[in-house]
Parts: structure tokens; C-alpha cells; sequence
């Protein structure tokens, strides 16, 4: 019911956006596969909140945000699949992502498992939630969360290559994002009626619940998904994943102050891990497109004249080309 009421309020939100700012982008010749990725974007997004509410039920907010960070190592395995991103191994840029993924996933994983001393903590009256069950302890939910967070994480991912196709072909966000809403708040309207035939549970009241659905359908699938989807198109799904790391140091903050977690050392190392495989996928992929521009531009200079001697930038030296005709 929570997902129905926001796909239903990011429509209403949408709409009036469609006629502001019209599209001047032509629809793609071949239309079922156009609509089927559109579908199977609704589809994806629909799910993959399904799973991960049953996994905060499962476990914490705070476990999900560190979860997230799987979603660079998955989007980036299925853009090489998909040969959206270039695996050049001697590169240095696929090296630099390569090794930032990994290390992007190690300091997730140090968040999840290693606790450490207590940083900093606050006295608060009520109960906190931790992001770290006891090593020692047999917890199942805990488990089952984690596993539900990392396929939520999965289709996310599979959620940002499928838009990287969209995009490519018909780059008109608020179009795209408005029936992504619409078709997953259809989708919703049958499986609400058979979970819920109730209809007291779909009353929202003026508490904190009502802020909840109007923050999810204005801020989050319409604002937050159309900032996602103008990032797509420009930088592509690798670039957009590699933001999500950042969401646990802001979940640690949050938690600290609202919730009254105490900060551990864990946090802060695995945060400091993620911060650097993070900047060192962001440097390769600045690599990876300097070095694309350099290609281009001296292509164009190949061909505006063939027959001359041309400067190419190879490291820190400048080599003589000889173009024949």
C-alpha cells in the first residue's frame, strides 16, 4: 500500500511537468522492446522496494545503507556484460575501477561485521537500533536481511543498466520516470487489493505516515529518481552507482543523532575504506574519458590533415605521427 500511494503521488507530481517542459525527443522505430524496457524498469522498481521493506523488517535501516554498497560492484559486472563499460586489464583506469570496487565492497563489509570500541555515544531514553548483531550469536532475520538487502541491491543495479538503455534511445527523463510511476502503481493497485482487502489499512492518517508516503512519492520516486535518471544519461550507470557508498556515513550520522546509536570504530574505518575505493573508481573513469577525448581529437586532426605532422600526447612526451595518405 506504501509503494501504491507513492507511485500514485509521484504521477500527480510528474504530470503537470509533462506539459511544462514537452519532450522533443522522437520515439524509437521499434516500440515493443522501447515499452518492455520501460515495463520491466516499473517491474524492477516495484520489487525492489517490496524486498528491501521486508528486509528492514528483517533487520535496520542502518544495515540497508550499508548494503547499498554493493550496488557499484553489481553495476559495474553487469556493464562489462553488457559491454557498456571497456575491461582493457593492462589499463589503468579498468585497474583503478576494478580495485575501487573491491576495496568499495571491503569497507561495506567492515561496517557489517566488525563493531570496534565505541567512538563517541550519547545517553538516549529510547531503544536504538544497531547496525551490528553479535558475531558470536545465531540471529536468522538478521541473516535473512542481508541476503533480501543484497538482492534488492541486485535489482537496483540490473534497475540503473536497463535505464542506461532507455536513455540511449529515448532521453527524456520526466516522460520515462512518469510511466515507470504510473505502470508500477498499476502493477501495485492488484497486489494491494489481495494482501489487504481491508479497507482501514488503506486510510492514511495526519501522522507520521502520511509524511512518510508524501516524502517517498515527491522526494524519492520523483524528485530522487529524476535527478538518478539525468545522471544515467550523462555519465551512465557506472558513474550514478558509484555515489551510493556515500549513504552509509550519512545513515552512521543520522543514526548517531536522531536514533542515539553509538559510533563505533568499525563505522569510521569502513567508511574511510569506502571513501577511497569510491575516488579511486571516480579517477578512473576520469582517466578512461580523457583518454577517449584525446582519441577523438586526434582523429580529427588525422583527418583534417592527413599529410602532416601531428603532436600526440602519449603519457608526458609528445611523439611525431606521420600520416600518409
Amino acid at each position: 500500500i506504501f509503494t501504491f500511494y507513492s507511485s500514485g503521488i509521484a504521477c500527480l507530481g510528474l504530470l503537470p511537468l509533462l506539459f511544462i517542459f514537452p519532450s522533443t525527443s522522437q520515439l524509437p522505430s521499434s516500440k515493443f522492446p522501447f515499452c518492455a524496457r520501460i515495463f520491466l524498469l516499473a517491474l524492477l522498481g516495484i520489487l525492489a522496494q517490496l524486498v528491501g521493506f521486508k528486509a528492514v523488517e528483517y533487520s535496520s535501516p542502518t544495515l540497508a545503507s550499508a548494503m547499498s554498497n554493493l550496488v557499484p560492484a553489481f553495476t559495474f559486472t553487469l556493464a562489462v556484460i553488457f559491454r557498456m563499460e571497456r575491461l582493457a586489464i593492462k589499463s589503468c583506469s579498468t585497474q583503478a575501477k576494478i580495485l575501487g570496487t573491491l576495496v568499495s565492497i571491503s569497507g561495506a563489509l567492515v561496517v557489517v561485521l566488525y563493531k570496534g570500541p565505541v567512538i563517541i555515544s550519547i545517553s538516549s531514553t529510547t531503544p536504538s537500533i544497531s547496525l551490528h548483531e553479535p558475531l558470536g550469536s545465531s540471529s536468522p532475520n538478521w541473516v535473512m536481511g542481508g541476503l533480501l538487502f543484497a538482492i534488492q541491491e541486485f535489482l537496483f543495479s540490473t534497475w540503473y543498466i536497463i535505464l542506461a538503455q532507455v536513455m540511449k534511445v529515448y532521453p527524456a527523463e520526466v516522460i520515462v520516470i512518469f510511466f515507470c510511476n504510473l505502470i508500477g502503481t498499476i502493477i501495485c493497485l492488484p497486489i494491494c487489493l489481495v494482501a489487504e482487502p481491508d479497507i482501514k489499512a488503506w486510510r492514511l492518517g495526519t501522522d507520521v505516515s502520511l509524511v512518510a508516503v508524501l516524502y517517498s512519492g515527491v522526494v524519492s520516486s520523483c524528485l530522487c529518481l529524476g535527478i538518478r535518471t539525468w545522471a544515467v544519461r550523462l555519465k551512465g550507470p557506472v558513474y550514478m552507482a558509484m555515489f551510493k557508498p556515500l549513504s552509509i556515513a550519512i545513515a552512521a550520522f543520522v543514526s548517531f543523532l536522531f536514533l542515539g546509536d553509538p559510533l563505533h570504530l568499525g563505522s569510521i574505518i569502513g567508511a574511510i575504506i569506502i571513501s577511497i575505493g569510491f575516488y579511486a573508481v571516480l579517477w578512473g573513469k576520469a582517466e578512461e574519458e580523457e583518454t577517449s577525448q584525446e582519441i577523438i581529437g586526434f582523429n580529427s586532426l588525422a583527418s583534417a590533415a592527413p599529410d602532416s605532422k601531428m603532436p600526440l600526447l602519449i603519457g608526458d612526451k609528445f611523439e611525431e605521427v606521420k600520416q600518409t595518405a
